[in-house]
């Protein structure tokens, strides 16, 4: 269903994003409508899936994941039921933070973590090559995050 959104959905949205522990009647005050307004606008949005959850972000250093990795994957095309395996594999995962199926050079993009060289090793070991439908795969490293965010441009 796709939910129509204005502007005053909008300025509740960048609030949110920015910190999600914005009081409803500082949210009132910022878009100048009544706090029962923006109660019913937040259930609105929740309920349409445009707000899809609310979440705390983590520091990943301080959590103990020192390691980010991006990883190019090509898997064998012989069978849909394989590749739909791999797709549910990739997605309760816990290591892996992001999941796009792309066009281009490989059939999925992911990003995984792990808390160091030698977890990152033992996922790919167990999520890799232990899988026969997984044709190649290429990892790039992170060395420093420059800009990391969920935050949608409204």
């Amino acid at each position: 269903m796709v939910t129509s959104i204005d502007e005053t959905d909008r300025k509740l949205l960048s609030l949110l994003q920015k910190n999600a522990r914005t009081t409803i009647s500082e949210m009132a005050e910022y878009t100048s409508i009544s706090t029962a307004s923006v109660q019913r606008r937040l259930k609105s949005l929740r309920d349409s899936g445009v707000i899809r959850k609310d979440v705390a972000v983590l520091d990943q250093q301080k959590v103990g994941l020192g390691i980010t990795a991006v990883v190019s994957v090509e898997l064998e095309r012989d069978r849909l039921d394989q590749i739909d395996a791999f797709k549910r594999k990739a997605r309760n995962d816990p290591q892996v933070l992001n999941f796009y199926c792309i066009a281009g050079d490989a059939d999925f993009v992911m990003i995984v973590v792990a808390k160091d060289i030698a977890g990152y090793e033992a996922f790919t070991h167990r999520f890799f090559f232990s899988d026969q439908n997984v044709r190649k795969f290429r990892t790039s490293i992170v060395v420093s995050t420059e800009k990391a965010t969920l935050e949608l441009p409204l």
